[in-house]
């Protein structure tokens, strides 16, 4: 028995979320239930796949991470690329596979998540960007996004940025990296930490946005970060920007 992790992308415009979803009579498309279904064509039975995070509806995946099982010994670690891809939907490839230790699990070996979100700064996106960037059709100032990006680093109570409904036991996150910076007509947020909240990026980008154009400061945005009272996070930002950038696994375990 072997235990393979893989690299994964995916364009989630289509998806609903990573995550497999049982629901009796409906068929909902998830990553994960893709490519499950892949792994049950070569082995002839269901095999587990365990993601190293939860992307939602319509959220991309650079070098999204998951493990699994096999006991098929006859296909080289490297081989299980070509053939889960022979069976997989275009939307969805499979871009490396190793053999890890038995004890390696992607969600609970990794040690940090980076998430890029892409913001369209210019007239219009092209038709073929649409799907992955939201479009602002201005350029916010830079300066002042990372004026409010910079207080967010260390150990960090981000419960003004959960979304309803998140079930974690704790709102504490431990933020190595957010920073905005320029990349042609775009610019793009870049965050890691140990893990994220339910919907987190995407409350921290959409709060970035709408405090830049009210005019606020660092420190404002320091005073709504600790009031821990969603009420006062601005707009959520739309899913299409965002993809899981990478995932490490050689840093310093934190909690979950």
């Amino acid at each position: 028995m072997r235990n393979i992790l893989l690299t994964i992308s995916y364009d989630g415009t289509n998806f609903c979320g990573w995550q497999r979803q049982d629901q009796a009579g409906k068929n909902v498309r998830t990553v994960q239930g893709e490519i499950e279904a892949a792994l049950e064509k070569i082995h002839k039975a269901h095999i587990d796949l365990h993601g190293s995070g939860r992307t939602d509806s319509g959220v991309h995946a650079r070098a999204q991470a998951a493990n699994f099982f096999t006991p098929i010994d006859s296909i080289p670690e490297e081989k299980f690329v070509i053939a889960l891809n022979s069976f997989l939907p275009n939307d969805v490839r499979i871009m490396s596979s190793k053999v890890v230790p038995d004890n390696f699990n992607a969600r609970f070996s990794a040690t940090s998540r980076t998430y890029r979100y892409f913001l369209h700064c210019g007239l219009s996106p092209l038709a073929s960007e649409m799907p992955f960037v939201w479009a602002l059709h201005r350029r916010p100032d830079l300066n002042r996004l990372n004026d409010m990006a910079s207080r967010l680093f260390g150990e960090t109570d981000c419960a003004t940025f959960a979304a309803a409904g998140d079930q974690s036991l704790s709102t504490n996150r431990y933020i190595e990296k957010a920073v905005f910076y320029p990349d042609g007509e775009k610019i793009v947020f870049e965050i890691t930490a140990n893990a994220f909240l339910w919907k987190m990026v995407r409350s921290l980008t959409g709060s970035f946005v709408h405090f830049e154009k009210m005019g606020l400061t660092g420190d404002d945005f320091e005073e709504i970060l600790s009031s821990r009272d969603r009420k006062k996070a601005g707009p959520t930002a739309p899913p299409q920007g965002l993809f899981l950038w990478s995932i490490n696994f050689d840093g310093l375990r934190r909690h979950v």
